[in-house]
């Protein structure tokens, strides 16, 4: 009898490495149909999900009931497996280099309780090669086992779009991968007991990993040529989303539009590509080119603020700016590697007093990241507002609104252009 069947008869369980905005999804999904064990370092986050909350704030109470599913932080737990899902984080370091330490970290956990005939899925976003070059190593040596001979490796890129309610786990094909034409088979068989869209069998692992880390390059490199043709504009005196409206009616042209593009996946996962490459012996001219321009968009817009103010009339040394929005993306309470921190940095060494909130962010989490926290209350002399993400709670503010909470002759940055053509009165400008 296969694995699948093995699970799908609860005679073997699942266990899910790493419980974040990825895995907790994953092992939830699985639950409702197979035994599950949940597994996070982290003790705090454990203690939450036993008490159906996700730490995340992606799913509602509701995503945990019915499901055959033991949270623990406990290795020993993880000894009933047969079948391991692993979704850690893969960020980059200062140096913008792969930091393969969670993955590494995940795969020791995995090898000290793997057992002959066991399977080790990979989905976190690595770059090609790196499975079978830097994981698999891990698992043999601290298992003492042989791939292939006693235990098949498989790897199935993660799809899930934080905030995104519409494409989920269950409706988004998913990728799938082994490292041979029977686990293969097996593997794919798990997913599509969850995936409701199907499963796409790629001829390799490699081809696996190749496809997802391009998934996130070619937005990437898409909203790279917005944000530079933003920068065009801008000396034109032309709004980008003028422009892009007009030639968004044409069939066949790419929406895509200006911002700040940070997180965990977009403004990570062409580095991994790049340094692979690096390592080949090819320097990725157009890639790194477009990282350049998306890296370096929150200083551009700190200083046409900067540029802005000083129009006015004011002194950048002396005035006061509110950013509105500190999270990576709108309506999620995510900040890792969020670019709007890079915006109030750079005010900061121009002399301006910054002051942050956000409906979505954790004040803590902020300041221990970024050594800055949030405000409890607004004031009403704010020289310039940077509404920084455009979440829900931003989109009906008028220009009244904006009136009430600033000085005399004020500059309004409207980064998603969410308030384009609704200000009239005040001096405003978007990417």
């Amino acid at each position: 009898m296969g694995i699948y069947n093995q699970l799908k008869n609860k005679e073997t369980k699942i266990a899910v490495i790493g419980l974040g905005y990825v895995g907790l999804p994953i092992a939830l999904e699985f639950a409702k149909t197979m035994s599950v064990i949940g597994f996070d370092i982290n003790e705090k986050r454990v203690d939450m999900m036993k008490n159906n909350i996700d730490p995340s704030e992606e799913l509602d109470a509701s995503a945990f009931d019915g499901c055959d599913i033991e949270f623990t932080a406990n290795l020993d737990d993880l000894k009933e497996a047969t079948f391991f899902v692993v979704a850690v984080p893969t960020p980059i370091n200062a140096h913008k280099l792969p930091d393969l330490t969670p993955l590494i970290g995940a795969s020791t956990t995995v090898g000290k309780v793997l057992k002959k005939g066991d399977y080790v899925v990979y989905e976190s976003t690595v770059y090609p090669g790196c499975t079978e070059d830097d994981c698999i190593p891990v698992l043999e040596e601290v298992s003492g086992l042989k791939w292939k001979e006693d235990f098949m490796i498989g790897y199935s890129p993660e799809r899930i779009n934080p905030g995104d309610t519409k494409h989920t786990l269950t409706n988004v094909i998913k990728v799938v991968s082994g490292c041979c034409n029977d686990s293969l088979e097996e593997i794919a068989q798990v997913y599509e007991e969850v995936v409701q869209a199907g499963v796409h069998r790629a001829t390799t692992i490699k081809v696996a990993e190749a496809a997802k880390i391009i998934e996130n390059t070619q937005r990437d490199l898409n909203i790279a040529l917005v944000n530079e043709l933003s920068i065009i504009f801008n000396k034109m005196d032309i709004n980008t989303y003028d422009v892009l409206e007009a030639a968004g009616t044409k069939w066949n042209f790419l929406k895509f539009f200006p911002g700040l593009v940070g997180g965990h996946c977009i403004g990570v996962d062409p580095y991994y590509l790049t340094y692979k490459a690096k390592e080949l012996g090819y320097h990725a001219q157009i890639i790194n080119a477009g990282r350049f321009v998306n890296d370096s968009m929150g200083g551009y817009v700190a200083k046409q603020t900067v540029k802005k103010v000083i129009a006015a009339g004011k002194h950048i040394s002396e005035s006061k700016v509110l950013v509105m929005g500190a999270t990576f993306k709108e309506d999620v309470s995510d900040i890792r590697n969020s670019k709007v921190v890079d915006v109030i940095n750079e005010l900061i060494s121009f002399g301006s007093s910054v002051e942050v909130v956000d409906p979505h962010a954790d004040s803590d989490a902020l300041k221990e990241e970024y050594g800055f926290g949030l405000i409890e209350n607004m004031s009403d002399d704010y020289d310039a507002v940077i509404v920084a993400v455009n979440h829900k709670e931003y989109s009906n503010y008028t220009e009244e609104y904006f009136n009430s909470i600033t000085s005399e002759n004020p500059v309004i940055v409207d980064i998603k252009g969410i308030y384009r053509g609704t200000i009239n009165n005040l001096t405003y400008w978007s990417l």
